[in-house]
């Protein structure tokens, strides 16, 4: 029988018939047994029965006939409601796992600012350069990649930084990747060698050729 705890009694015996129906341990054009005896068997009460008959009933697997009881129909429709059944299952256990990776996804996250944010408290404190201690770097109306893409200019490419984070309008944007848009007002939060210090804002305000091929 389904074993799938958020189901209700009366549904999982409704499929356990179902699927007795489809194998041919019931066969078409069978009577079932009474409800008394059925409650007997699956340790439940008539009314229970009741209820999972009704549900085969909507579905016509089954009919009940007044005075000798409840008639097999079809297999084929036992089938169909055994599948509907399967891929409610499944998209239960799609949502549950999604939700699960996107907690996955919010811890990760907030591990990497709070990384991050020790990173650049404890720059301040550094006197020497390090490679992994983030330069910050505002992108002013002088910028000249206004509306671009990190990508789209191959900024790596040119200056052999690596943008970690950017700050906008009070957020932090950790890990933004190659489609990150420069906006006025950003500020990139990159890391490299001392000599990134340097070249991005040679890059971003100078007139180094940029090749977007």
């Amino acid at each position: 029988m389904e074993r799938n705890s958020s189901l209700p009694i009366y549904h999982k015996i409704a499929l356990d018939i179902a699927n007795k129906i489809h194998i041919g341990d019931i066969q078409e054009g069978s009577l079932l047994r009474g409800r008394s005896s059925l409650a007997g068997t699956y340790n439940v009460s008539p009314e229970t029965i009741r209820r999972a008959m009704k549900v085969l009933e909507d579905l016509e697997v089954v009919c009940s006939v007044k005075g000798k009881g409840i008639l097999v129909l079809s297999s084929e429709k036992a089938l169909s409601f055994l599948n509907k059944n399967q891929n409610m299952t499944n998209v239960s256990s799609y949502r549950l796992n999604l939700q699960q990776l996107l907690a996955s996804k919010a811890k990760l996250e907030n591990e990497i600012v709070d990384n991050i944010n020790k990173i650049i408290d404890y720059s301040s404190r550094l006197s020497n350069i390090n490679p992994l201690v983030p330069f910050e770097f505002k992108i002013t109306n002088e910028c000249k990649f206004i509306g671009k893409t990190a990508g789209e200019i191959k900024f790596w490419q040119h200056t052999s930084a690596t943008i970690v984070g950017v700050k906008r309008d009070g957020n932090l944007i950790v890990s933004p990747g190659p489609y990150i848009e420069f906006k006025e007002n950003d500020i990139l939060l990159v890391v490299g060698e001392s000599s990134i210090h340097h070249s991005v804002p040679a890059f971003l305000y100078g007139n180094l050729d940029i090749d977007q091929d």
